[in-house]
């Protein structure tokens, strides 16, 4: 099969398209015949060297962490997924979602429905996933104000339409070139910068944060003490504060609750670039960037 992926640690230099044999799925686990790709920050940060410590490796290393595709072969255990079902999910350990196949565990697997396209299904288990397990995290009820630091994201797009579906307000903070996006979303537009916190216009109940370092600290200084913190981006300055960081869920039953989600059209991923696995270069460079919106999906077949 065709992947792309990285021979060694370092910059974009490092990546490029090469052959490898396609895996045999081991017990409790699918091979799938990928469709869409997503691509995420975390894609570029593996390959830079900044994960060592949290995701293990084999080089050369397929980039990649969440899929959508048509399942071919299952290993043994495997009752829910039979061949044919057309399904996302997160990789398995060792494996990339560049490439034409890739493996799956069944338990981070769900059925995509008719209704969500397979850019879209790719899209859900890195991005909606952390935003929908950092809201199970901070737990907020109707009636509540939280405030998301880095709103304008993926993650925080997804955060601000899922707690909006919860009757929950939201304080977004993000650049301004971000405003018309956020406000679309019914999300409250604070312009991100070094005073950001003077324009908080209310008290809020918890804070989800996606910048970490000053902003969250800025953050965190300025609201009444107490409040529950969930951090994404920086789980150790939360801590200081009394909060905490996100605990994935990447069980079959959290994925098919945002599968459900986006059938059901109260989370839209927005998804602003789609480029062939042959260009996939391109896809995450316009992440590592930091000029994207929406989502940047590699198209496989």
């Amino acid at each position: 099969m065709i992947a792309y992926g990285f021979s060694e640690y370092g910059g974009p230099d490092t990546e490029h398209l090469f052959d490898l044999p396609v895996a045999e799925p081991g017990p409790g686990q699918i091979l799938v015949a990928v469709h869409a790709a997503g691509v995420n920050p975390a894609d570029w940060k593996v390959r830079a060297g900044n994960r060592k410590d949290t995701v293990q490796i084999t080089l050369p290393a397929v980039l990649g962490r969440e899929v959508s595709g048509t399942v071919v072969a299952a290993g043994s255990g495997v009752v829910d997924f039979p061949i044919g079902d057309h399904v996302f999910g997160a990789t398995d350990a060792g494996f990339g979602g560049y490439a034409q196949y890739t493996v799956l565990n069944a338990s981070s697997t769900a059925h995509k429905p008719e209704a969500v396209s397979w850019a879209a299904a790719a899209t859900l288990p890195v991005a909606a996933g952390t935003a929908y397990d950092a809201l199970q995290r901070l737990h907020p009820v109707v009636g509540d104000s939280i405030l998301v630091l880095g709103a304008g994201g993926g993650v925080g797009s997804a955060v601000l339409q899922l707690a909006r579906a919860d009757g929950i307000d939201v304080l977004a903070v993000a650049s301004v070139g971000k405003r018309e996006w956020i406000e679309s979303l019914g999300a409250e537009f604070v312009e991100s910068g070094p005073d950001f916190v003077d324009a908080i216009s209310r008290p809020v109940t918890g804070i989800v944060d996606l910048v970490g370092g000053a902003t969250l600290r800025a953050a965190a200084t300025a609201v009444t003490a107490g409040v529950p913190i969930v951090s994404v981006a920086d789980p150790v300055s939360a801590a200081q504060f009394g909060g905490s960081g996100v605990e994935r869920d990447r069980s079959t039953a959290a994925f098919a609750r945002l599968a459900d989600l986006t059938a059901s059209g109260v989370l839209c991923p927005r998804i602003d670039h789609v480029f062939p696995l042959e260009r996939a270069g391109e896809a995450l460079a316009l992440v590592e960037n930091g000029h994207v919106l929406g989502k940047v999906v590699v198209e496989v077949r």
